[in-house]
């Protein structure tokens, strides 16, 4: 822009609406559709997502009249247009031009048309088109009032994440080219001399298909960074494209939450308004807890700006194997949860649900019974209720706590052989801490592992397998400023290039945690050995304890110590050497590690970095940061819930706090002092003193406003809960 001013969504209130289809109906259904939409309280709907085929039937030959009426309709309504560049899947015409650009799969067999992303996306040919049609787009509705937001493609690497065509080991060898100048660099990366890989030619160099054994490690990891970037540049040509015509209007591509297949962190850098398409499974009842992790990436990406939650289900899905729909008030309590944690909004897939395709069973916030339908019912009076939150548009989420998300690391630790152990997976791993965190009390942002880590109390890492010395020095001079660091199993084993680092794993990370990983030890698949952690609770002196083993411990300033119960550790373990001064703060307690330190911490004048080096279950995870959170000077929950959840978002000066109940049993809880329910309830008038409560029935809400406080109020089960 002009000004340099950001591009922001083209809206003024809490977005609500959802993907439409028009061109799946006749136009007398547009007519109602625009009805109901203002009835439920509709102002912005995704348009025309997969749509090339009825706005270029044939090559060169547009058809705009049917979307230009659309448009018209739904503006005439005061509903704005979430654009759809309409390049998510190519259209038949195109395919068969030209074979060439479809994709192939890793056993070199290419893939045909009849579904959706039916491309290659190093295909110079798509590419082409993509440009040109982006353009088309822009020039036909750039100028329209109704325009709110441009949304390139539709959820990059669905489907197509990964090619391993002609055309993509060509574009592989050129990006192999730029990352190290020449063979030699190449080889000496790839550590060609295992298995006599040597190249000594590019033409060589092939997309790693299905081979006779274990493919080399760096590869498939160069593999991995490259195809994330093969999107991009994709992503990046139409971003071009409409800030050359449209300079002012923001533009987004839809993620799909924690999404292994593609680094968000450089997808957002180069993005207006970060959107997200999320599931969570109704079947499952503590699918709100990955959400919420799901949800810090996303209000993360771009510093902490809101997001907007683009796409999700009104009921059930269409496409696992069991699609359980949802309960009466489960879409507002999923709806509230992303509001909460920074969505500007809640949109669905879809507004109308479909008479047929792919996704006819899909729910939509209009059923098959039309207006009679319960989704219908549920979506307009959320619709009208969402009308209240409009002052906690714009707020940021407070949270002291930052989980680091790593895509090189996820993508070098999930190789599928060569590893220790299949079963150490870094999303799950992530998870469980997100966890533990979670139903201490904390909501989690995520942060790359260089920082910025300016504003938080704690850092997690739970895993960083490839780790290199910025990102330690990111780290340990987190710790010198007084932060408390955690770091999991597995990690600092190996570099950029997926060598192991002189002297073994911690690497970069050695002086920092203070341990050096002798042996990897993972658990046996059926068995679960046990570690015993130390409790810590504060008191004013420094003193020497015994554990039960008869070992001295030399405590820390301000802790004592007593032993604790074992926890099981059914999947991973090490064999570690502590650096002196470094404390043993849990133990292995049984198996061929027993007695030897599992987890530990090490004091850096005013911050501590603690290492885990087990995969513990979800009790030893809460007793780890149960000590960790009170190292910090957090708190944390007494009484824990996993139905539970609180998030504050908050301007200059209100803090809009979010309680809600994910589960079906009633939950109590203390409030803050002066909070106003902005959801009403009867609350809306009530001022509380501190020792107030507030019950939240089966899947209840509410959102307290209340005066800016130091810190985000911190919200626990009240002792009247039974």
């Amino acid at each position: 822009m002009a000004d340099g001013a950001p591009r922001s969504i083209r809206l003024d209130a809490l977005a609500y609406g959802g993907d439409y289809n028009p061109d799946q109906w006749p136009e007398e259904v547009w007519l109602e559709d625009a009805r109901l939409m203002r009835e439920a309280g509709v102002n912005l709907v995704s348009l025309p997502v997969f749509s090339w085929p009825q706005l270029e039937p044939e090559p060169g030959v547009y058809d705009w009249s049917w979307l230009d009426r659309v448009i018209e309709i739904l503006w005439n309504e005061g509903i704005r247009i979430d654009l759809a560049t309409a390049t998510a899947t190519p259209p038949s015409w195109l395919i068969r031009s030209h074979p060439e650009m479809l994709p192939w799969n890793e056993q070199g067999q290419r893939l045909e048309f009849g579904s959706r992303q039916a491309y290659c996306p190093s295909s110079p040919v798509w590419r082409e088109h993509v440009v040109r049609m982006s353009r088309a787009m822009a020039e036909r509705y750039g100028e329209h009032p109704a325009l709110a937001l441009w949304h390139i493609s539709n959820e990059y690497g669905d489907h197509v994440a990964r090619c391993w065509c002609p055309e993509s080991s060509a574009h592989f060898r050129r990006w192999l080219q730029a990352r190290y100048g020449d063979l030699d660099g190449l080889n000496d990366a790839w550590g060609v001399n295992v298995w006599g890989q040597r190249y000594t030619a590019w033409e060589h160099i092939e997309a790693p298909r299905q081979a006779t054994g274990p493919v080399n490690p760096t590869q498939l990891l160069d593999f991995e960074r490259f195809s994330s970037d093969a999107l991009l540049e994709l992503f990046q040509l139409e971003i071009d494209v409409l800030r050359e015509v449209t300079p002012d209007v923001a533009v987004t591509t839809n993620f799909m939450s924690l999404f292994r297949e593609l680094d968000y962190w450089t997808f957002a850098e180069v993005e207006d308004l970060v959107t997200d398409d999320a599931y969570p499974d109704p079947a499952d009842p503590h699918a709100h807890v990955p959400a919420a992790l799901n949800y810090g990436l996303m209000r993360s990406l771009k510093g902490g700006q809101p997001w907007l939650l683009l796409e999700q289900a009104a009921s059930a899905v269409s496409w696992r194997d069991v699609n359980v729909p949802k309960a009466p008030g489960r879409m507002r309590i999923d709806s509230l949860q992303a509001i909460a944690h920074g969505s500007d909004g809640a949109m669905f897939f879809q507004w109308r649900q479909a008479k047929y395709g792919q996704e006819k069973f899909h729910s939509a916030m209009l059923g098959h019974r039309g207006e009679a339908s319960r989704s219908f019912q549920e979506t307009k009076a959320f619709g009208a209720e969402l009308e209240r939150l409009a002052p906690v548009r714009g707020t940021r989420v407070r949270s002291r706590v930052a989980l680091v998300v790593d895509w090189d690391s996820w993508w070098g630790s999930s190789a599928p052989e060569s590893l220790p152990s299949q079963r150490l997976d870094w999303l799950a791993q992530a998870r469980a801490w997100n966890a533990a965190l979670y139903e201490l009390g904390h909501p989690v942002d995520a942060v790359r592992a260089t920082g910025p880590f300016d504003g938080y109390d704690l850092v997690v890492v739970p895993n960083l397998y490839i780790a290199d010395v910025a990102q330690a020095a990111a780290l340990a001079d987190y710790v010198a400023a007084g932060g408390q660091l955690v770091v999991g199993p597995f990690s600092g084993v190996v570099d950029a290039t997926e060598k192991v680092h002189d002297g073994g794993a911690p690497g970069p990370l050695r002086d920092l945690l203070g341990v050096e990983v002798d042996e990897h030890w993972p658990v046996p698949d059926g068995h679960a050995e046990r570690v015993e952690l130390v409790s810590v609770g504060r008191v004013g002196a420094q003193r020497r304890i015994e554990t039960t083993a008869g070992e001295g411990l030399d405590t820390l300033a301000g802790a004592r110590y007593s032993t604790g119960e074992g926890y099981a550790n059914p999947i991973w373990g090490e064999w570690l050497e502590v650096h002196d001064g470094t404390e043993v703060v849990g133990r292995y307690a049984s198996g061929e590690l027993a007695g030897r330190a599992a987890v530990t911490r090490r004091m850096h004048v005013d911050g501590t970095a603690w290492y885990v080096s087990a995969v513990l279950e979800s009790a030893g995870m809460l007793a780890v940061f149960r000590t960790v959170l009170a190292a910090a000077n957090l708190p944390a929950r007494e009484r824990t819930d996993t139905d539970l959840e609180a998030v504050t978002r908050s301007d200059e000066t209100t803090d809009y706090t979010f309680l809600l109940n994910h589960g079906r049993h009633e939950l109590t809880v203390d409030v803050p002092e002066g909070a106003v329910d902005l959801l009403g309830g009867g609350l809306d008038t009530l001022r509380y003193s501190t020792d107030a409560t507030l019950t939240l029935p089966s899947f209840g809400a509410a959102v307290l406003a209340s005066p800016r406080a130091a810190h985000a109020p911190f919200i626990t089960l009240s002792d009247s809960t039974d």
